[in-house]
C-alpha cells in the first residue's frame, strides 16, 4: 500500500510541535523537575532509554564497550548545560576528567563548554576545559566541544581557539543551520582538531538559521560536507538523513578506508543501520553516547528533530 504524502495540515501539525518541543528543551526549570517529578519522571525515564546509554559513567563505558565491540568508534558526552555555579562547573569538570581515564580505548570525550563555566565566565570555563584537554591528551583521545545556541557560538569558538593554542586534538561541531557557518568554517580549516558537521536542533530566529524543514538546509549541509571532504580535514558527517549520507559517500567515492580524515556519525538510539552501512562500504563510524542526570532537553531536542518520534516516545513511555 502506497502511504499518502503528508498534508499541508500535517507538516504544519509538525512543525508547531517541533517548535513546542524546542522551547521546552530551553526551560531549565523543567530539566530539574520532570526527572524528579513522581509521576512524570518514570515515564520521562522510559522515553530517555533510547537515546541515554544511563545516568552514571558506568553505563556510558559499558555501552561504548558494546559499539566498540561492533566495529564503531564512539564518542561519549555526559550531560549538562547552562551550569551557572563555578563551584559546581569545576565539580562537573571532574566527571570529564575520569571520563577520559576510564573509558576504553577508542572513546573521544565529548562537552558542552557552559557545562563547565561558559556560562559564567569565560575564565572559569578555559581553566576546566584544560584540565579535560589535558587528560584527554595523556590518554590519547579525541576531546569534541558541542553545539551550542547561536547565542553562545562566539564564545565557543574564541574558547576552541584557545584550547587550540596548546593542544591540537581538540575537535569542534558546526551547525549548517546556522547562516554564519560558511564563514566559521573557513576559520576552522586553520586549524588543528576534528570538525563536526551537524543540521542543528536548537530553537532558532529564521533571521539566524535555517528551518529545519528548509530544503535549504539540506543543500547546506551537503555543500559544508563536500567542502570538509574536500580538504582532508578530520571531520565527522553527524547526520541520520539517509539522503545525504547517501550523496556524501557517492561524493567520496562509494568507498573508505580506516585510516580516512572522515567518519560518520549516528547518536545513540538513531540510525545503527546508517552505521553498519557506512561500516560496510569502508568509511570509519561512530555513535554519539550521551550519559548523566540532566537528559531532559537532550531528549526534547531528539524529539524535535523529527516529531514522529513522538509517537515512539508515547509507545516507550507506555512500556514496562
Amino acid at each position: 500500500m502506497i502511504k499518502p504524502p503528508p498534508t499541508a495540515d500535517t507538516t504544519a501539525l509538525s512543525s508547531r510541535a517541533a517548535q513546542v518541543l524546542r522551547g521546552l528543551a530551553l526551560d531549565e526549570e523543567l530539566k530539574w523537575h520532570v526527572p524528579k517529578d513522581p509521576v512524570l519522571g518514570p515515564l520521562a525515564r522510559r522515553v530517555a532509554r533510547r537515546f541515554v546509554a544511563g545516568e552514571g559513567l558506568t553505563d556510558a563505558r559499558d555501552r561504548a564497550r558494546r559499539v566498540l565491540a561492533e566495529g564503531h568508534r564512539v564518542s561519549v558526552e555526559y550531560l549538562g548545560e547552562s551550569c551557572r555555579d563555578p563551584r559546581r562547573a569545576t565539580t562537573e569538570t571532574d566527571v570529564f576528567v575520569d571520563a577520559a581515564r576510564l573509558l576504553p580505548p577508542g572513546c573521544s570525550v565529548s562537552l558542552d563548554l557552559s557545562h563547565i563555566g561558559l556560562a559564567v565566565d569565560g575564565e572559569v570555563a578555559l581553566r576546566n576545559a584544560s584540565r579535560i584537554a589535558r587528560a584527554t591528551a595523556e590518554t590519547g583521545r579525541e576531546l569534541m566541544i558541542s553545539a551550542e545556541g547561536s547565542d553562545r557560538t562566539d564564545a565557543v569558538l574564541a574558547l576552541h581557539r584557545a584550547l587550540c593554542e596548546r593542544f591540537d586534538h581538540v575537535g569542534v561541531t558546526v551547525q549548517a543551520r546556522l547562516h554564519r557557518t560558511a564563514e566559521d568554517l573557513r576559520g576552522l580549516l586553520a586549524l588543528p582538531g576534528r570538525i563536526r558537521l551537524v543540521k542543528g536542533a536548537f530553537l532558532e530566529p529564521r533571521s539566524i538559521a535555517y528551518t529545519r524543514e528548509d530544503p535549504a538546509l539540506a543543500a547546506a549541509y551537503l555543500a559544508y560536507a563536500e567542502q570538509l571532504a574536500d580538504s582532508g580535514h578530520r571531520c565527522s558527517f553527524a547526520t541520520h538523513d539517509w539522503d545525504l549520507i547517501h550523496r556524501i559517500d557517492q561524493h567520496l567515492g562509494g568507498a573508505g578506508h580506516e585510516t580516512a580524515p572522515w567518519e560518520f556519525e549516528t547518536l545513540l538510539g538513531l540510525g545503527p543501520d546508517r552505521l553498519d552501512a557506512m561500516a560496510g562500504q569502508g568509511h570509519p563510524t561512530r555513535e554519539y553516547v550521551v550519559f548523566g542526570t540532566e537528559w531532559w532537553l537532550y531528549v526534547c531536542n531528539r524529539l524535535a528533530e523529527d516529531p514522529g518520534r513522538l509517537l515512539q516516545a508515547l509507545v516507550d513511555a507506555a512500556a514496562r
